[in-house]
């Protein structure tokens, strides 16, 4: 049932609606223009704003072209960038050159895959085509209302605690457009889901999308594995990661933390604070010096793998250096036999090459 400010906020939810609506139409009845490349586009984006995982799942589809031999790219808008027009990564970027996203991919696959930012998705595909000529793919990051750009796999994510079927548009909900939006998609993924999510449950959550997807669009459901914390670079050095039962301090600026409190929580761990900014909040050394004022010699921090890209801006160097910081690295896992339908929905897109 809405609240009473979500009812008061849905004339608004459908002037927004409409406009997102009147765009859409633009594009699908091709007085817009909307155009593809050479090579495979997959995009994996989400109607909702912020919080569904796309970080994470674009790395999974890079790790398995890699792994099949394939030569992606990825390519993003830079969100929270303080720069503009197209930029290619280097080792030279930060978070605020080219966002705190491409940063991670960049430094997760070490400089051996393509990072791109471009606001304008048609032309940083042209300007990596002139730079790359022999890519195999391009994952797009975040694209999905991008309609310039024509994906050849068109990939919507949607939380599990939050899936766009029980979601209003903006402003007495988060999606950016109507649930209608998910006709656009080839393939949607459920993601966050408990590891143990029951058949039953997962059948629902299918139906429910099925109703807003096109006939046949499979619905898969994926999960968070958590590895070992690594200590951020740079912050004081001599810690330890600690042994489940002790006291921890937790710092973040996502949309949604409360997968990882959870699991920490579940893994034992007692957290004693959570500092909880917006997403992409960029970090102060004020903000760090007063949050040294008031951990305990004894707690280590934890952050999330995005929040490490922010902490290691120059300007943050001294600050970082005081705090025991360390952050927990995330895996996509997908459900039931999911990963081998995404492997062979990625295999009909390259029809002269081999894909694992």
């Amino acid at each position: 049932m809405p609240s009473l400010l979500t009812l008061l906020l849905l004339p608004l939810s459908w002037l927004y609606a409409a406009g997102a609506a009147v765009r859409n139409w633009l594009y699908d009845s091709g007085r817009w223009a909307s155009t593809g490349a050479a090579v495979p586009l997959i995009n994996v984006g989400n109607l909702r704003v912020g919080g569904t995982g796309k970080t994470p799942h674009v790395a999974w589809l890079v790790q398995h072209l890699l792994a099949a031999g394939q030569a992606p790219a990825i390519l993003s808008r830079g969100y929270g960038r303080r720069t503009r027009g197209f930029r290619l990564a280097t080792a030279a970027d930060t978070a605020a050159s080219i966002g705190d996203e491409p940063w991670q991919h960049y430094h997760e696959f070490a400089g051996a895959v393509p990072v791109a930012v471009d606001e304008d998705r048609r032309h940083g595909l042209a300007e990596l085509a002139a730079l790359w000529p022999d890519l195999g793919a391009v994952v797009l990051d975040d694209a999905y209302q991008h309609r310039r750009v024509r994906p050849t796999l068109n990939i919507l994510l949607t939380e599990q605690a939050r899936p766009f079927w029980h979601d209003w548009v903006l402003p007495a909900g988060r999606l950016r457009e109507s649930r209608g939006g998910a006709r656009r998609a080839d393939l949607i993924i459920v993601t966050k889901c408990p590891p143990d999510w029951p058949a039953p449950a997962r059948q629902q959550a299918a139906a429910a999308a099925g109703r807003y997807a096109r006939a046949g669009v499979p619905v898969l459901f994926s999960t968070y594995r958590y590895g070992v914390p690594l200590p951020l670079p740079g912050s004081a050095a001599g810690a330890t990661v600690p042994a489940p039962g002790a006291e921890i301090g937790l710092l973040t600026g996502i949309a949604q933390p409360e997968p990882l409190l959870s699991y920490l929580r579940g893994a034992g761990y007692r957290v004693a604070w959570h500092r909880n900014f917006a997403d992409h909040h960029a970090f102060s050394a004020a903000e760090l010096a007063a949050l040294q004022a008031e951990w305990r010699p004894g707690q280590v921090i934890f952050t999330t793998q995005k929040d490490a890209a922010r902490l290691r801006e120059p300007a943050l160097r001294t600050a970082v250096a005081g705090l025991p910081l360390f952050y927990v690295p995330i895996r996509v896992s997908f459900l039931a036999d999911g990963a081998e339908r995404l492997q062979e929905q990625l295999r009909g897109l390259f029809s002269s090459r081999s894909v694992a």
